[in-house]
């Protein structure tokens, strides 16, 4: 029986360095980091929420402007064809 030294020194350096890894990942120091990057991600949201809020408030400002705008020409018109009319 050949046992293939190499892939058995793999493997135990991959064992190793994945069990770090996990105990890297759910330190004190890495749950301080995750806790960080979920503000701001928080913080991001708000923004992106109060620009989303903005937008659709000046849209309708702008809706409800260009619908004044055809009113007072549809009268303006209304008003014309009355005083060609007399």
């Amino acid at each position: 029986m050949n046992i293939n030294w190499k892939k058995v020194g793999l493997f135990a350096g991959g064992t190793l360095f994945g069990t770090a890894g996990i105990k890297i990942l759910f330190s004190d120091d890495a749950k301080k980091l995750y806790t960080v990057c979920t503000a701001a991600v928080l913080r991001a949201k708000e923004c992106v929420m109060d620009t989303a809020t903005n937008v659709q408030e000046n849209a309708e400002d702008i809706l409800a402007g260009a619908k004044d705008i055809n009113e007072g020409r549809a009268q303006a018109k209304e008003e014309q064809t009355m005083e060609d009319e007399a």
